[in-house]
């Protein structure tokens, strides 16, 4: 797959943020396939007066702007936990119109989370990505209907109409295709309007953004029917850890005690839910982006459903069968040629 398709198939797919394609912004050793050695592009990474020659640099690159999405790491960086595990952690903040092939080639950062789809996607291409902890056991991907469409069960989606983020069509077109359903798919943006407008009779969400987003417009839960793609086969995970073959390899240590440190700091947070959104508002506010403490709690209560289990304790594990559930819709759907092995994409950093 060459850099044109590869950056293409990312900026669609990252969901409908136009500015989403830095999100695969691994890694220092990497090298995409047929790379020109083009030093254009410009991420700002902190100043080396301020490091600290006694710890580890280390940087993170999240997926998008600031929001209690990533406040795991936010907290971990807050509380010292990083340092306390030897790391000088910075994390870069996101920045639009960086393309995805320029982030990696420069390497400017060491980690990223992921979702699993890309990554596999990246690692189908040639960037030797490795999987160190998968924190997300389920998908929070979802479609919704009104109860007013009388559209409560999948086969009742057959004929009608759907408003899915241009990109993102491959999930719903393989739940449809599962489902023998013909579905008309409308392109959407990041606006509910025409959903609400009921433009469309199905549209496409986050369990902990859009879902909450329609409640904000007036919409009850008891009017809205919602179908998780992972109740029906297709849970794929977001929120992996990720950094390269490499460095994995090399330095299995500081790999160990990013993760760690990045778990404690979701404890925390979780443990902490007001300390957690003030310090989501805080970035967000640094950043001069339009947040509210409502959506982000329960952004954050979302995410703790997302990664703790019944005993409140954190999975890091990706399932054999999860993965290759992706991978053979991946190689269906013509996105990836060959499908890495699971062993040579998961290589687990700690045991839990």
């Amino acid at each position: 797959m060459s850099l044109d398709v590869l950056f293409r198939v990312y900026s669609n797919y990252l969901k409908r943020y136009a500015g989403l394609a830095v999100v695969l912004i691994l890694l220092g050793s990497c090298q995409p396939v047929n790379e020109k050695n083009d030093t254009s592009a410009t991420v700002n990474t902190p100043d080396s007066s301020f490091k600290n020659p006694d710890l580890k640099q280390v940087t993170f690159f999240p997926y998008w702007v600031a929001n209690a999405q990533f406040v795991g790491y936010y907290m971990a960086v807050e509380k010292g936990y990083y340092r306390n595990y030897g790391i000088d952690m910075h994390i870069i903040p996101y920045q639009p119109f960086i393309t995805t092939n320029e982030i990696i080639r420069e390497g400017k950062a060491d980690f990223a989370a992921l979702w699993l789809v890309n990554a596999i996607e990246l690692k189908a291409s040639g960037v030797d990505i490795v999987n160190i902890a998968q924190p997300s056991t389920r998908s929070s991907l979802m479609l919704i209907t009104k109860k007013t469409s009388n559209i409560s069960t999948l086969e009742q989606m057959n004929g009608k109409k759907a408003g899915i983020w241009s990109g993102f069509e491959m999930q719903p077109k393989a739940l449809f295709k599962k489902y023998n359903l013909d579905v008309t798919i409308l392109p959407i943006g990041s606006s509910n309007n025409l959903f609400l407008m009921d433009g469309v009779d199905i549209t496409i969400a986050n369990w902990f953004d859009e879902y909450h987003s329609l409640l904000n417009h007036g919409l009850d839960s008891s009017e809205l029917n919602t179908f998780f793609f992972a109740d029906y086969g297709l849970n794929f995970l977001e929120d992996g850890i990720y950094c390269s073959a490499e460095m994995r390899k090399n330095d299995p240590e500081l790999c160990a005690n990013f993760v760690k440190a990045t778990l404690e700091g979701w404890k925390f947070a979780f443990d902490n839910p007001e300390a957690a959104i003030d310090l989501v508002m805080k970035y967000a506010h640094e950043a001069k982006l339009p947040v509210n403490k409502v959506h982000q709690k329960w952004m954050l209560d979302r995410y703790e459903d997302l990664y703790r289990d019944s005993n409140n304790e954190f999975n890091t594990k990706l399932r054999k069968e999860e993965y290759e559930s992706v991978g053979h819709i991946l190689l269906e759907s013509g996105l990836i040629n060959t499908m890495p092995s699971y062993d040579d994409f998961y290589q687990p950093i700690i045991n839990k």
